[in-house]
């Protein structure tokens, strides 16, 4: 199994528009892959644009924000590099695409990683950001995931928030439930 990076994805629109997704970048050796699904923003970005940002945040509150809907996080522009990075990130990565693998529904664009730079220092593993990074993804699965996977999965990981959580990370927690008490109240009507 591929190491992933989870990480917040600026690509660029034909006309230099940033737009930024949450995607969990597989490192490959020496390279790092997009594999964004059909359709979506992302995938067409980068194939006008092969050039993208990853950006590498403990906040929380920006991978529910996204998968909620909030596409408004403020970014910071990179010397020499046309794809801003989150003014929040800890780190980026500048990635140019090298190659493309063709598939129907999750072309892979092979990067390679041209500069990393550090922000602001990393202050270690916290559960409840995991636990609330997991439950986003989760939200991003409902429609293919059982009720009762659902729920179990929430169940386990709300022990995390319980008993780790600071403002920002039951923020972002309240963020993603209400989206997946959404998801589930509209299944059961």
């Amino acid at each position: 199994m591929p190491l992933i990076h989870e990480c917040v994805v600026t690509t660029l629109s034909p006309v230099g528009r940033p737009h930024i997704a949450p995607l969990g970048l597989i490192e490959d050796g020496p390279h790092w892959i997009i594999a964004p699904f059909r359709p979506s923003a992302t995938l067409f970005n980068l194939s006008q644009t092969p050039k993208a940002t990853a950006s590498f945040t403990d906040d929380a509150r920006v991978f529910a924000g996204l998968v909620v809907g909030h596409r408004t996080f403020p970014l910071t522009d990179i010397e020499n590099w046309p794809a801003p990075r989150l003014s929040c990130a800890l780190a980026h990565a500048e990635l140019e695409v090298v190659r493309v693998e063709e598939d129907e529904i999750r072309p892979r664009f092979i990067c390679r990683v041209k500069h990393t730079e550090a922000h602001r220092p990393f202050l270690g593993m916290n559960r409840a950001r995991a636990a609330v990074l997991e439950a986003a993804i989760l939200a991003t699965r409902l429609g293919r995931l059982p009720r009762e996977k659902i729920e179990s999965e929430i169940a386990y990981l709300r022990i995390a928030i319980d008993k780790t959580a600071g403002e920002a990370e039951r923020e972002a927690w309240d963020m993603v439930m209400e989206k997946i008490a959404e998801h589930l109240s509209r299944e059961t009507a």
